[in-house]
């Protein structure tokens, strides 16, 4: 009897088994998605993003495998920028190859935690401006005062810690104040306090405009560091007439092309200002026999890209 009674218990344990498995197998938990876009999509104050990244089609791509690093647009950063639901809900369709490479430049391949920020240094983004299908485009990150990016986003920090790296299964997000447009070359020759004296030179000049704009663009520029403008240009540069200060910036400019460090010709290149000047690797010899050095390499902007040189070159326009 007892033996009978002890099968019997077995029975309806069994089948209470099968039971409670069953209905786990009816209502499977729902899988928690730690992707950057999951992340994003429950946070309150990147609605504006996700919207965003789903037009332009990219919210699947920031699930994937990655890692990407991703600099968050806030919703009122969307706002400020002109990108309120209703404009991305009815952007037009030739509108969204745009938006997605701004989107684009807020991401940036591996997974760069505040850590890995450094001072005074250029970091590639994803996205592609029309100056060349092949580099993508360059941001600069400044540290010396929290952080700033291409000296218009600043990574936000609130007085309860940072909202540095926000990790994510693929990567890291950081949330930005600012939407960062596809920058210029004068963006990034505002951006970087190293080519303050030059960024000051195109504005008296008028030249900002030209260097921010497609006509002519592609522009290659050979950007002159503070530290090539010593007190014998200085005086050489403020003693010439208006035309002949415009003939020396835009000797540093060639037009139409946009010229990497690895395609750079060993035949004399022509500038905007119509002289030329002759490269050996990285020797710039100018028309007056003067020898510059190339410091820095392709910074990639969206109209064209900017390669560092330690003094001023001079044409033969220029007594």
């Amino acid at each position: 009897m007892n033996t009978n009674k002890t099968k019997l218990i077995a029975i309806f344990a069994f089948l209470g088994l099968m039971l409670t498995s069953c209905s786990d197998d009816d209502n499977p938990q729902p899988t928690v998605d730690n992707t950057i876009t999951g992340i994003a999509s429950k946070a309150s104050d990147l609605t504006l993003l996700v919207k965003a990244l789903k037009k332009a089609d990219l919210a699947t791509t920031l699930q994937g495998a990655g890692p990407f690093t991703v600099f968050a647009p806030t919703d009122q950063a969307f706002i400020n920028a002109g990108y309120t639901a209703s404009v991305i809900d009815n952007l037009p369709v030739a509108d969204i190859p745009g938006l997605k490479q701004i989107l684009l430049n807020h991401v940036v391949s591996g997974s760069v935690q505040s850590t890995g920020l450094t001072n005074n240094s250029y970091i590639k983004t994803l996205a592609k401006g029309t100056a060349s299908t092949t580099n993508t485009l360059s941001m600069y990150v400044n540290t010396t005062s929290g952080v700033r990016l291409n000296g218009v986003s600043s990574v936000i920090t609130t007085t309860a810690g940072s909202t540095f790296d926000i990790i994510a299964t693929n990567g890291v997000i950081h949330k930005v104040n600012a939407v960062i447009t596809l920058p210029t070359i004068v963006t990034h020759a505002t951006a970087n306090s190293n080519f303050s004296t030059l960024a000051q030179l195109l504005t008296d000049q008028n030249l900002i405009p030209t260097l921010s704009g497609t006509v002519s663009s592609p522009f290659t520029v050979f950007a002159p560091l503070n530290s090539a403008f010593d007190t014998a240009t200085t005086t050489l540069y403020g003693g010439l007439s208006s035309a002949k200060k415009t003939a020396v910036l835009t000797y540093h400019v060639v037009a139409g092309a946009n010229v990497l460090s690895n395609a750079i010709p060993t035949t004399p290149v022509t500038t905007f200002e119509s002289g030329t000047f002759t490269v050996s690797g990285t020797v710039i010899t100018d028309e007056q026999n003067r020898q510059t050095n190339i410091v820095l390499t392709d910074v990639q902007c969206a109209n064209g890209v900017i390669h560092a040189v330690n003094k001023v070159l001079l044409p033969n326009s220029v007594p």
